[in-house]
């Protein structure tokens, strides 16, 4: 879901791009000139291409590179977003269907600039950096529930700025990738086109560029963190899982280490299944293609308005989106659970955390929910309609009725919006984010022992009437758009880590150590005064129904 609370950073790249006075420019191996923009010690290259044009016969296709990038690249403006999932208007429920009129408006569609030709990179990077400077790399994949997102609204100064007064400069690259139908479509017809999981597909082509020519830029290809926050953190997971957890390109890795905010393993139905298949066919017939011979072909070559309208006609509105990566046998060998459980995937260092009242926003307009019944109901028809009613009633059980222990947490019978409201927040967060977190962890470990992990829950929004510390928040603070005790501590650790692959290595005494998760289960807690080491087993019994229940609770 596209947090409400971002839309304002649209216009922090606003602001960035007035008043520049210096034009860096970096030739790259292919002879290209890419030309950016510097202000405060920062230079900005923004909407880099790093593929060709996804468009005409190459929509809902593979992503390409570019062969023989050259000319002068003028990287100085706001960057074109991927194509934005339009909303389903439901009128019975009045907030979606405000937020739905809102985000459909020519208005909000056009200040994104979205559109198919939006396949760009981003590099930031301190103005003092050379060619020879060897700086680390942070490779940053945006969220939005793989329906929205892009990288106009993310800027890496202030993380770079604090790399260079901590004494460990780091550089910072975001990428564009394909969203909603246009990079996630499902359905036999794409299988067997060998066009599933595009939006992957297109953050792998991002880093193969970052491969070739970041060294360019001052960076060293041998330090790359992958980092990403909701639907991005989802997609650092897939790229350790990637082709079976090959992370090489020219006998040489991606990254080497990771960074997963608020996603990990999303346990997923293959890319054919019928529940799949259903959105293509949806797809298929709200584009006029039910009677082409080869359906496929024929979404190719509608035209973009007539595309991008069929593919937003889908079943959407809770957690279980239309448009999710799915197995698909080549690139995504299996679902995320299982790939986790056979430890087949990249062996890299890593950080997982949530925030801690992840499920608040996503269960703000389910106001018919005001009983149990109808809490089950609405997990058995609409998130996990494949699971027996037993199975999702257990689930159920395993959290209070009482308002005082659901979500946001720590407020008694405060904040309960409508009568399910908190209980439903609760098992929203645990089933997408927190709970799956602790069983990728446990599989870790497990799968391999030798690998660092650390993880974190963050309260730092405790308080917020309704929403808690809500999903998305963590952005705000390691972005350093909202400074603070949280923002200086999660950038302090995050810049050690993407230095030294520890992010203890180098940081402030004043911080307590981050223990590893394998070594005592244990959390570090951000707070909004202070930070200190939890117990990871709240909820537990919810946990371990979930762990043993996965295999059938699938979205």
């Amino acid at each position: 879901m596209m947090q409400p609370s971002m839309f304002i950073l649209y216009l922090l790249p606003l602001a960035l791009t007035t008043a520049f006075d210096l034009n860096p420019t970096v030739k790259l191996p292919s002879g290209a000139n890419v030309i950016g923009s510097s202000i405060a010690g920062i230079d900005s290259f923004k909407g880099i291409p790093f593929a060709q044009p996804p468009v005409g016969q190459l929509r809902l296709r593979p992503p390409r590179a570019i062969v023989n990038q050259s000319g002068n690249i003028l990287a100085t403006g706001i960057p074109k977003a991927c194509p934005q999932l339009y909303l389903p208007i439901d009128t019975s429920n009045i907030p979606a269907a405000a937020l739905g009129l809102l985000l459909n408006t020519p208005l909000v569609q056009t200040f994104t600039n979205a559109g198919e030709d939006c396949l760009t990179i981003n590099v930031q990077r301190p103005a003092s950096a050379t060619s020879s400077s060897k700086l680390p790399v942070i490779f940053w994949i945006y969220g939005g529930s793989f329906q929205f997102g892009s990288t106009q609204i993310y800027d890496g100064s202030f993380i770079i700025t604090n790399s260079v007064q901590q004494r460990k400069d780091v550089i910072f690259v975001a990428v564009n990738y394909r969203v909603g139908g246009f990079g996630f479509l499902p359905g036999k017809e794409v299988l067997k086109d060998g066009s599933a999981n595009l939006g992957l597909l297109d953050q792998r082509l991002g880093m193969q560029w970052v491969a070739d020519n970041i060294a360019s830029f001052g960076g060293d290809p041998d330090k790359v963190t992958i980092w990403g926050e909701s639907a991005g953190s989802i997609s650092i997971f897939d790229q350790l899982a990637l082709y079976g957890g090959n992370h090489t390109y020219q006998g040489k890795p991606l990254f080497r280490a990771a960074i997963m905010d608020s996603g990990s393993i999303i346990p997923t139905e293959p890319v054919a299944s019928p529940r799949s298949q259903a959105v293509y066919d949806r797809v298929v017939k709200n584009a006029g293609c039910s009677s082409a011979a080869d359906t496929l072909s024929c979404l190719r070559e509608t035209d973009y308005t007539t595309f991008l309208n069929a593919a937003s006609n889908v079943p959407g509105g809770s957690i279980a989106g239309s448009y999710l990566p799915r197995a698909d046998g080549n690139s995504l060998m299996k679902s995320a659970n299982l790939i986790a459980q056979e430890g087949s995937y990249a062996p890299v260092p890593f950080i997982i955390g949530d925030q801690e009242d992840e499920g608040t926003i996503f269960s703000l307009t389910q106001f018919n929910l005001t009983n149990e019944q109808q809490l089950v109901d609405y997990f058995s028809n609409v998130v996990f309609p494949n699971a027996s009613r037993s199975t999702v009633q257990g689930l159920v059980d395993t959290y209070s009725a009482d308002p005082s222990a659901g979500s946001p947490y720590n407020t008694g019978l405060l904040n309960n919006f409508y009568p399910e409201f908190k209980r439903l927040a609760s098992i929203q967060g645990d089933i997408v984010f927190t709970l799956q977190r602790r069983l990728f962890l446990a599989l870790a470990s497990l799968a391999k022992p030798n690998v660092a992990s650390y993880s974190y829950l963050s309260s730092s929004f405790y308080g917020t009437p309704i929403l808690g510390t809500f999903h998305g928040t963590d952005v705000l603070q390691a972005f350093g758009y909202i400074p603070g005790i949280p923002a200086a501590s999660m950038q302090a650790y995050y810049i050690s880590f993407v230095n030294t692959m520890d992010p203890n290595q180098g940081t402030s005494a004043l911080l307590p150590k981050w223990p590893k998760w394998s070594t005592g289960k244990q959390l570090l807690n951000f707070r909004a005064l202070s930070n200190t080491i939890i117990p990871d087993n709240f909820r537990e019994a919810s946990y371990e129904y979930l762990a043993a229940n996965i295999a059938e609770l699938t979205v």
